[in-house]
């Protein structure tokens, strides 16, 4: 009995023991694995393939900075596998991420390739995935902030346009209350009342038609439509702001050609660009209005010898509300709107508008329109008559009891 008790008591210590040394074993190898996961560089697996689907621009490095992975769209912020990460930036980002073991995000302004590329703002996101390795996933988020800065823009604009004209015209209307009994005062505030409901009626015609173009998803009207004629009555428009800025509106170029579109828009364009010419011209100075065909393209030039506009603002220039010279808009009641009214009216009509410009030396803003066939006009022309005929005219005439 002694000996059977015995042998279980032997028996049990050997499992204990047996389960003790397998605890330390799979203890070890769980220590071992632990310690080459966080010292290994090696890639985990499927994180190249995840890489590869990716839209967005997303590397893995070392602590060294090596780029061990990435996806197709890193190499335009010059990131390429196996070379040190260029950007002092993105070092450090994966360095505080390393080093604090948790995920962050920032956002950096980097190049979309070497000098002198444009600076990209970059949402940069940067996660451990092992004790060296470390994820890093970049958004370009450029246009997204100039959206929202542009929308901030307008909401601030045209909140304060909207209310000068109001302010002003409220505080006319008390002014001219309080001068009810002298009649020359009270014409003055009167004429001062017209011109700032002039102002406030033009910039409210003017959001409109920048909302319609905008918003609309067809022309209404669209049919041939002669340059010339577009040119024409864009000119006659602004003849009186030309003559009482004492500019010379000058026209030439290629005669005869034809667009399809709305008459009343390109129109509208066209004078857009002819009045900031003339708004920003010296005194004495001429703004010429060119047409010539390059190509199957229509181009329409107005050119001025103005103050110019300097290079880092002339990517904004088409945006709503947006001034190159404050002063000189404000003293000339421009609101701003006539640039993003040229732009989106021309793409509606599936052209574009380019820019030169030079500061002091003059700007040249040229719409660029799809040429269309002429129509034929034979058809509805009048006959010509003959030299030496006289054309008979029979005026019927009343008998009595009729009405001529």
């Amino acid at each position: 009995m002694e000996q059977t008790q015995l042998a279980l008591l032997a028996l049990l210590a050997g499992v204990l023991i047996g389960a003790a040394i397998v605890a330390l074993v799979v203890g070890a190898l769980r220590l071992r694995n632990r310690s080459l996961a966080e010292t290994s560089v090696d890639v985990p697996e499927g994180v190249d393939a995840m890489l590869e689907a990716m839209d967005d621009p997303a590397f893995v490095c070392d602590m060294s900075s090596t780029v061990l992975a990435l996806s197709p769209a890193a190499e335009v912020f010059g990131v390429h596998a196996g070379e040190v990460i260029a950007s002092d930036e993105l070092k450090r980002v994966a360095r505080v991420a390393r080093d604090t073991g948790s995920g962050i995000a920032e956002n950096l302004r980097l190049r979309r390739g070497a000098a002198p590329a444009e600076a990209r703002l970059v949402a940069v996101r940067a996660t451990p995935i092992s004790g060296r390795l470390t994820l890093l996933v970049l958004r370009d988020i450029t246009e997204r902030e100039r959206v929202e800065e542009m929308r901030r823009d307008f909401v601030a604009n045209t909140s304060h346009e909207l209310k000068t004209p109001v302010g002003a015209v409220s505080l006319l209307a008390e002014a001219i209350e309080s001068a009810a009994d002298d009649p020359a005062q009270v014409r003055h505030f009167a004429a001062r009342m017209q011109a700032e409901v002039a102002r406030l009626s033009a910039l409210v015609t003017r959001i409109l038609s920048l909302s319609r173009l905008q918003a609309a998803d067809e022309l209404r009207d669209v049919r041939d439509v002669s340059i010339d004629e577009v040119v024409t009555a864009a000119v006659e428009a602004h003849v009186i702001q030309a003559d009482s800025a004492q500019v010379t509106v000058v026209r030439g170029g290629t005669k005869g050609l034809w667009v399809r579109g709305e008459p009343q828009i390109l129109t509208e364009a066209v004078g857009n660009l002819i009045a900031n010419a003339i708004a920003y011209s010296p005194e004495g100075s001429k703004v010429g209005v060119g047409v010539k065909l390059d190509e199957d393209v229509v181009e329409i030039a107005v050119t001025d010898r103005g103050i110019g506009i300097p290079e880092s603002d002339q990517h904004r220039v088409f945006e709503r509300f947006y001034r190159a010279d404050q002063a000189r808009s404000r003293r000339t009641g421009g609101t701003g709107l006539g640039l993003s009214i040229v732009k989106h009216a021309v793409q509606r009509h599936g052209g574009e508008v380019r820019l030169w410009s030079k500061p002091d030396r003059g700007s040249t803003f040229t719409i660029r329109l799809p040429l269309t066939e002429a129509p034929d006009l034979d058809g509805v022309r009048p006959k010509p008559r003959r030299k030496g005929r006289k054309a008979s005219v029979t005026t019927p005439v009343p008998v009595k009891g009729d009405t001529a």
